[in-house]
């Protein structure tokens, strides 16, 4: 059976969005399980990605005859930032309506939010736009650490590469996980990626405190992560009570002050680790101690480890490959046996 998958597209959409998933159904049709793929856009015609690329000829919605399965609504910068207008709105509903399944791909999930569609279903979106969309729609589930997530027919990923991730989720559905585990090799990617996105992060996910007892408190700790920021410490240093500093963290930043301070050092230490430094000395720099502190951290907030970690992040010259080096030096041949899944790990707590 061949299946009928359209990708919404406009002016302006971020073209991996696309260019991924489509990519992974078009390796699902070499092995023996077709889908007839559609570009599809509000007016119909030739749109314009963010990178500049022209996608030429794509169909409207009216011009949609043949029953669609699959949905998958691409993502762009613009989306989050003031939010889909009422003609895109009008073809993803039109086009969602009929479809055994919709999706959406990083910042696409605003368009799936604002025609109600989420509402009360658990979902995630790029871990930049997260606190955006959670403000804008609170009657979405918000998970911003997961890089897919299904909820009923309804499956939505993290940003732009993340829509491999559904992608390969999709056909994992339909045609089970060896074709998926096929796909995964041909494109050299992981079947389940270690860890969530919350590592792939740069900045402290945490709102400005508003008063500005708490926000020359938070300013101290920022400053200087590695210092005593017990809850007597910070409290002597506001001059209030620690149940008072609780209830004001609470009411302000929404979490503890112990939670605020280890999601602080946590971020040094990610840094620290870029920078050079070894586990032990970002332990100790940043503030959460020891190496096991350092370890529990991670695989409670990232999901991974912080010697993954720095493998993963610190350069993209992988052993063997130096800089300065040519082609000839570098190896001829792939590894026989790609890993396909992640290893086993902690799971990730909001905590």
């Amino acid at each position: 059976m061949t299946r009928r998958v359209a990708f919404l597209v406009f002016d302006g959409v971020t073209l991996l969005d696309v260019s991924g998933p489509l990519e992974v159904f078009h390796q699902a049709g070499r092995l023996g399980h077709p889908y007839r793929t559609a570009l599809v856009s509000p007016d119909g015609g030739t749109v314009t990605a963010s990178n500049g690329v022209a996608l030429a000829d794509t169909a409207a919605p009216r011009d949609s005859r043949e029953p669609l399965d699959t949905l998958v609504v691409a993502g762009a910068d613009h989306l989050a930032a003031r939010g889909p207008d009422a003609h895109l709105l009008a073809a993803a509903e039109r086009l969602a309506g009929p479809a055994r399944r919709v999706a959406s791909v990083c910042s696409g999930a605003f368009v799936l939010a604002a025609l109600g569609l989420l509402d009360g279903r658990r979902a995630t979106t790029h871990w930049r736009h997260a606190p955006t969309l959670a403000l804008r729609h609170p009657g979405v589930l918000l998970e911003p650490d997961a890089l897919h997530v299904q909820d009923g027919r309804y499956h939505t990923s993290a940003g732009i590469s993340a829509g491999i991730d559904l992608a390969l989720a999709l056909v994992e559905h339909d045609h089970g996980a060896e074709t998926a585990r096929t796909i995964a090799r041909e494109l050299v990617v992981f079947m389940q990626r270690p860890g969530g996105q919350s590592q792939f992060s740069t900045a402290l996910a945490t709102p400005a405190a508003r008063g500005d007892l708490l926000r020359t408190l938070t300013d101290a700790v920022l400053a200087d992560p590695g210092a005593d920021h017990s809850l007597p410490a910070m409290a002597a240093t506001a001059a209030v009570s620690t149940r008072h500093l609780t209830r004001l963290f609470q009411a302000e930043l929404h979490t503890t002050p112990a939670r605020w301070v280890e999601r602080v050092r946590l971020d040094r230490a990610r840094q620290l680790l870029l920078d050079g430094h070894s586990i032990t000395a970002a332990a100790r720099l940043s503030g959460l101690g020891s190496d096991e502190t350092l370890r529990r951290a991670f695989a409670r907030r990232l999901g991974t480890t912080p010697t993954e970690y720095r493998n993963r992040f610190t350069t993209t010259i992988g052993p063997g490959a130096q800089a300065g080096e040519t082609p000839e030096h570098l190896p001829s041949r792939a590894p026989e046996n790609l890993p396909t899944r992640a290893p086993d790990r902690l799971p990730a707590t909001n905590a």
